[in-house]
Parts: structure tokens; sequence; C-alpha cells
């Protein structure tokens, strides 16, 4: 079986909602139940917080050690050497990427991308190159060394922000792939990530309703929506600022 190493970008200095990543719930923070939800897919098997050299990131190193996990510090702002450097500490072929702000995600999700990379054989594969899924479950399968190469052809600032950036505008140099999800889970106007406060309320209130149960899947996520439509309006206004 395929092994895969998962990094997670987190820091604390989020201009919207500052240390969401340590927020808490019941006493466990939205990082430890990110990580735990992501290690029930077994093919992962190695997982690297991606912080900053900043002090204030002092924080998530010592919540990471407390959970056994790894750390590579880097540059606050250019995001893809930090996830590549983190990458390579290690002997993996491929890496599944995710961010801090989807504690949520959804293992089956991963699950499904896998399956797909695994039998496509693409260079870079995602569930949210086309925005279907609720905004929180995204998730991106590549080829560390596609990444490699996107750092020596000349990234852009924004390009170093946003880690796969360069790799989904140049599909004529990459073989990239997009996982539709299944059609009951098609709901884009859903928001299960973590950018202001409102989402927290949301994310908290659907722990709160599955507790103590952190194992509950986005199809029950959106059940409970549907059976409850007033949670689903906590944060309707929050604007989403596109992908990280």
């Amino acid at each position: 079986m395929p092994e895969y190493l998962c990094t997670i970008e987190a820091r604390m200095n989020s201009s919207r909602l500052p240390g969401k990543v340590l927020l808490q719930h019941r006493g466990i923070t939205m990082l430890e139940i990110m990580v735990t939800r992501i290690l029930t897919e077994s093919r992962i098997s190695k997982i690297v917080i991606a912080t900053t050299v900043n002090s204030n990131d002092d924080a998530i190193v010592e919540l990471a050690n407390q959970l056994g996990v790894d750390v590579f510090r880097g540059s606050e702002n250019d995001v893809l050497s930090r996830v590549l450097g983190a990458c390579e500490s290690y002997d993996f072929e491929n890496l599944v990427a995710l961010t801090g702000d989807c504690p949520l995600i959804d293992p089956i999700q991963i699950g499904r991308c896998l399956d797909a990379f695994e039998e496509l054989k693409p260079q870079y594969l995602s569930n949210a190159i086309i925005r279907e899924l609720p905004d929180g479950m995204d998730c991106q399968v590549l080829s560390i060394a596609a990444l490699r190469e996107t750092s020596k052809l000349n990234p852009t600032q924004l390009d170093k922000e946003h880690v796969t950036l360069f790799l989904r505008n140049h599909p004529e140099l990459f073989d990239i792939q997009h996982l539709s999800p299944e059609p009951e889970l098609t709901r884009p106007e859903i928001g299960l990530t973590l950018d202001e406060e409102d989402d927290y309320l949301l994310i908290t209130k659907i722990l709160e309703y599955f507790s103590p149960r952190i194992d509950f899947s986005l199809q029950e996520i959106i059940t409970l929506l549907e059976d409850f439509p007033e949670l689903q309006k906590i944060n309707l206004s929050v604007v989403r600022k596109g992908d990280a």
C-alpha cells in the first residue's frame, strides 16, 4: 500500500482570526481535532506541521510536541519553500497538502483523493480546483518531485504564498486532475473552513452535536445542516479569500 507524507500549514498570524488553529472545543484544539481525523486514513504515515520561524508560532510547536507530531519551521511568506522544506526532511514520493483552517476535513474525502491519485497517476490531484464540496474539505495530493520542480521555475511571490498555485496555473507543464464529489455532497455553498469568528461558532456547534465523537463524516455534517438549517446561516456572511 502506498504511503504518504501529509503537511498541515499552520501559523498564529491569521489576519482575520489570530491563533485560530489553537482555538478549543472542550479543551481540544482545532489542530488536534484535525490531526486526529486525518490519522484515520491509514495511508498517511507521517504528519508534519509546517509552521513559521516566528516566535509566536512556538505555541504550535509546543502543541505538536505534545501530540507527537513532527514540525518543520520556515518562512512565513514563502509557504512553498516551507512546505517543500518539510518534504525534503523525509523520504516520501508523494504529498497530501492540507491547511490548518480545515479542522473538520473528512478522511473519507482524503481517501477518495488518494484512490484517484493512485488510479490516474497524475502529478497533482485535488478535489477543490472547482469548488464543489463544502469549503473546508480541500485536499491536494501531488508528487513531491513536481513541487520541487515548481520551485525552480521562477515562481512569483503569489505562487510562493499559495503552495500549489503555480502547478494549478500551468496545466501545459504538469498533469493535473480534478476529482468531483459524489452528487449528494456537492454543496459548495456550505462553509466549514475556519476563517472568522462565525466559522468557529458553527464548527463548535457541529462538534458539540456529535460529541464525544470526532469521527463524523461530511455526509453526517450535511445531514445535520439540512435538519437544522439555522446552523448554516451562522457563517453565511463570511467572505472567503480563496485558495490558500
